[in-house]
């Protein structure tokens, strides 16, 4: 694995992490996965993406994945709790890096902002506001 600094960890390579990946690739950002699923990591491994295989929430594997150098963490897992717990982790273990997150529960997003969120997603409300936009529009 390449040393990085400055680069992007993407927690979680599930539908929403792959596109974040594939965005980032796009626009020639460096990134390192953490992936708890190891069928999920060997086949990112095999896309020649930087792997660390791990629970995000674990201060171990976010070191691993390089966090005290990394300019920004995205956190895309799907589980309101182990997103809350990894973004008070790198928090912790990183004071100036960008967290971005989701959050399934609204209660869940004032916690994480309270954790040191930088910027949440609620995909649920995202889509909803979406698709009432457009059916107020006809």
């Amino acid at each position: 694995m390449e040393e990085l600094s400055g680069h992007t960890i993407v927690c979680g390579y599930g539908v929403v992490g792959q596109r974040i990946v594939e965005t980032l690739v796009e626009h020639g950002i460096k990134f390192i996965i953490v992936e708890f699923n190891h069928d999920v990591a060997q086949k990112s491994r095999e896309r020649g993406y930087n792997v660390v295989e791990g629970d995000a929430t674990s201060s171990r594997v976010l070191k691993a994945a390089g966090i005290a150098s990394a300019k920004a963490i995205a956190i895309a897992m799907d589980n309101d709790a182990k997103n809350l717990f990894t973004v008070l982790t790198a928090r912790d273990l990183n004071k100036d890096i960008f967290i971005s997150t989701r959050a399934n529960d609204r209660l869940v997003r004032e916690k994480m902002l309270e954790a040191g969120a930088d910027h949440i997603v609620m995909p649920q409300m995202s889509a909803s506001e979406e698709i009432i936009a457009e059916i107020t529009k006809q």
